[in-house]
């Protein structure tokens, strides 16, 4: 029997990096409200956390008075900007062959901090959505990683006990932890594949 029954994975760094394109969408759209969002800041900070959070941080330490309000009203502009720009996913290499291959012994789902709305489009239009079981997206939950929920959800939608996690951010690596299953930290959705593969056969 295999030690898993399904492969829950995270979307932005894991099965495409676009991580560096929601941090220019944010910067556009805060740009003009006098925040300054930089790669380097994004990158080592909120990668993996809830976008209300990172908007709690940026107004916390700001060194003048911000509004959160008015910050989060930009959600809707940020991800409108996204879902243009991703029109063109550029998913893992070898993406397709790897998830045709493991859906034949494993239940799969997407478990993101990302809305649906961010994640189901560019799956649908690279023929990958198929593949999942279940997605489950930063509206489908009340608590975000690092909390627990996000990954039980996705295993409760399965149906499954003993899911393997393949995640990239500390806060995904720690959800996926307390919810009590295994999991396999990847640096870059270009590496994925490989791990994951050898992982498996291991």
């Amino acid at each position: 029997m295999p030690r898993h029954d399904a492969i829950l994975f995270d979307f932005d760094g894991v099965l495409l990096d676009s991580e560096p394109l929601h941090c220019a969408c944010w910067a556009e759209v805060l740009a003009p409200l006098g925040v300054n969002l930089t790669w380097d800041e994004y990158g080592n900070r909120y990668v993996g956390m809830d976008d209300r959070e990172m908007l709690r941080i940026i107004v916390a330490e700001a060194d003048r008075p911000l509004d959160w309000n008015t910050l989060w009203a930009q959600y809707p502009a940020k991800k409108e900007l996204f879902r243009l720009r991703m029109r063109q996913p550029v998913f893992a290499p070898g993406l397709p062959e790897l998830l045709e291959c493991l859906h034949k012994q494993y239940k799969l789902a997407v478990v993101s901090s990302s809305a649906r709305i961010e994640i189901e489009p560019p799956l649908e239009g690279c023929n990958l959505r198929r593949y999942f079981g279940a997605v489950v997206g930063g509206d489908d939950v009340e608590q975000h990683k690092p909390a627990p929920g996000p990954y039980l959800l996705a295993a409760q939608r399965l149906g499954v006990l003993a899911p393997l996690v393949v995640e990239d951010s500390p806060h995904g690596i720690a959800s996926g932890r307390a919810a009590g299953f295994a999991v396999l930290e990847v640096n870059s959705a270009a590496e994925m594949p490989g791990r994951l593969l050898t992982y498996l056969s291991g």
